[in-house]
């Protein structure tokens, strides 16, 4: 990935596009506390030539550190928006992690003007807090991001430190 594209995820699932853009929030992550921080902007959008309304969501999140986490609820942070044909919808959220590198995916359950119900499917995307740094357009961060990447590669070569990296 270079360092002017941001990673972006998308599925279309009857009629409906969802799109996912992931970042690694720097100013709101603590590591040394654990906890690393991920925003996520999505965008929802009817293809179809039918109304649908968005009822509920479900969310596997996958921390290295911790396993999955399921989250269930209606519609997403409070609204439950109904789309014509060609109509967008727009939000964004985080997820908190205790490791650096997790996944997050799972589905909507949209509802149709005629009452038909069906699953739309959410994109697995990653979350990995020292790729995004290393990726930065920020100079700074990209700087400190690429050195950690080397750190990281030297650590790899050590006999006697083990290292586990786990790649999604």
């Amino acid at each position: 990935m270079s360092s002017s594209r941001v990673p972006f995820y998308y599925r279309l699932t009857s009629g409906i596009r969802i799109t996912v853009r992931p970042t690694y929030l720097v100013e709101r992550s603590n590591p040394l506390l654990g906890q690393f921080v991920f925003g996520y902007h999505i965008r929802i959008e009817n293809v179809s030539e039918q109304a649908a309304q968005l009822r509920s969501r479900r969310w596997l999140i996958h921390d290295d550190a911790v396993g999955d986490t399921v989250v269930e609820g209606e519609g997403v942070v409070g609204e439950q928006p109904h789309l014509l044909p060609g109509q967008v919808h727009e939000y964004r959220s985080f997820c908190v992690l205790k490791s650096p590198t997790g996944w997050m995916e799972g589905s909507y359950r949209f509802v149709r003007d005629d009452g038909s119900s069906f699953q739309a499917a959410i994109p697995r995307f990653v979350l990995a807090e020292l790729q995004y740094i290393a990726d930065s357009p920020d100079s700074l961060r990209r700087q400190r991001g690429r050195r950690g990447m080397e750190v990281l590669s030297q650590l790899q070569k050590e006999p006697n430190i083990p290292v586990r990296i786990t790649d999604i």
